[in-house]
């Protein structure tokens, strides 16, 4: 069975989309893709082409997808890694904390997932006398906000019992599995084949979808079987991010970054290097990029003097002359000179409010202005769903990074006693439903690195 000419048109114009954002020259290209006749073989030719389209002349960035281009484009003078400063029993309390502020972010997010801005949330909170946020969503919202929206309806306030499967969740808990299975030498390879084994196509969206299928497909072949030496084969895994692959610059790999970091305290360079190895399996340039600044920030929040430092640090593990970079820079620069939280939002909002769910500038904006004015985990993952868009993934995000900053102390405990340690994902051959043993298994990351 095919994709319809009509899907596979569709996905096209995506990446012309795609392909124009990036700096390339798209002139005419979907005026001609309507023109093609219904042909898979006049489509894969035109799609090939796309793959391999020239940048515009005066395309002022530079933005390598390998890893030693990346490298070669980072800060030259950035920190390199060193015995963290951070007492082992400490970092993994720190960690433990992160991925439990990971989960009451995305929970606390998961009802208000329908791309509304600030000023939408706000004046629906305010009507349930809930502004600003500071618990879970009340299930009121629901008729408030005019959602229905039923398999979310174990994230409102009176209904939690657990927590409730979701893709941030899920892809959290594979990147520990992946860790604790291969350590520091994690390649991406090892990401294609736990998918293969863990991950249900109905709990992925956009590339990861893509991607699973052409994992799957290949599979058929015993394409995926075979070792990594596959990597550099022209027909297969190395071309699957550049081909067909609609939105590989959204936040589709960043979701997958916080066990990388969780795994490295006090070490960010090692942290980003390991997130690559996942995101290239699915995303390019920016979805790389913020990737890999992610997991850095966890990394180095955990030895951090105040939130924003991490990002500071994280900013120099990705290219300085990348979208990504001048777009995180100048969220960080509004940042640091608003007044306050809502300044923030507004001075964000007003910069890259075009960029809404999983766009990832103005989401990673809004982060650095959440990790600003936090007083505590809970404090920053609220300030992070009030400001909408992507409000699971980010508030997860946000969640991860506030914990590892924060430690033990910085989460209270009522925030992860209504899940009543009962944790549920999605993935196949993943039977642990303890929220507290995963909790200390990824608290357990970095002594696995360390071993070797």
């Amino acid at each position: 069975m095919f994709p319809t000419y009509h899907q596979l048109r569709v996905w096209l114009q995506h990446v012309i989309d795609d392909k124009a954002a990036q700096g390339h020259v798209v002139s005419g290209l979907a005026a001609e893709l309507a023109q093609l006749p219904d042909s898979y073989d006049a489509l894969a030719e035109f799609a090939e082409r796309l793959a391999h389209l020239p940048p515009r002349a005066d395309w002022p960035y530079v933005e390598p997808n390998d890893l030693p281009g990346i490298l070669a484009e980072c800060d030259p003078a950035r920190p390199q890694d060193a015995p963290p400063a951070l007492d082992a029993q400490e970092a993994a309390a720190r960690m433990e904390t992160a991925f439990l502020g990971a989960v009451c972010g995305c929970i606390l997010g998961k009802p208000l997932e329908f791309n509304a801005d600030l000023a939408t949330i706000r004046a629906g909170l305010e009507a349930l006398d809930e502004w600003p946020l500071a618990d879970y969503i009340p299930e009121r919202a629901e008729r408030q906000f005019g959602r229905e929206m039923p398999y979310w309806n174990r994230t409102y306030r009176e209904r939690i019992r657990y927590v409730m499967p979701d893709d941030d969740i899920n892809y959290i808990v594979l990147g520990m599995l992946l860790l604790e299975e291969h350590g520091a030498d994690l390649r991406t390879a090892h990401v294609r084949d736990a998918w293969l084994k863990h991950l249900p196509l109905a709990s992925t969206f956009g590339p990861e979808r893509m991607t699973l299928v052409k994992a799957g497909i290949a599979f058929l072949g015993d394409v995926a079987g075979a070792d990594e030496e596959d990597d550099g084969d022209e027909g297969g895994m190395a071309r699957w991010p550049a081909l067909l692959n609609p939105r590989a610059e959204m936040c589709g790999a960043q979701i997958r970054s916080h066990a990388y970091g969780y795994a490295c305290p006090g070490r960010p360079g090692q942290a980003a290097q390991l997130a690559w190895q996942d995101a290239s399996l699915t995303h390019r340039r920016t979805g790389v990029y913020a990737t890999m600044f992610t997991a850095a920030a966890i990394a180095a929040a955990a030895a951090a003097r105040e939130p924003l430092q991490a990002v500071e640090t994280a900013l120099r593990f990705v290219p300085q002359r990348s979208r990504f970079h001048a777009a995180t820079s100048a969220c960080l620069h509004e940042v640091r000179q608003a007044t306050d939280f809502l300044d923030g939002y507004e001075r964000i909002h007003r910069r890259y409010g075009e960029y809404t769910h999983c766009r990832i500038y103005q989401e990673v904006g809004t982060v650095i202005n959440s990790l600003r004015f936090a007083e505590s985990v809970g404090d920053g993952i609220c300030k992070q769903v009030m400001q909408g868009n992507d409000t699971d993934s980010y508030g997860a995000i946000t969640g991860s990074i506030l914990g590892a900053y924060f430690g033990p102390d910085g989460l209270t405990p009522r925030w992860t006693a209504r899940f009543d340690d009962d944790l549920r994902t999605t993935l196949a051959w993943f039977h642990e439903r303890s929220l507290a043993a995963v909790a200390r298994r990824m608290g357990g990351l970095a002594a696995r690195l360390r071993e070797g």
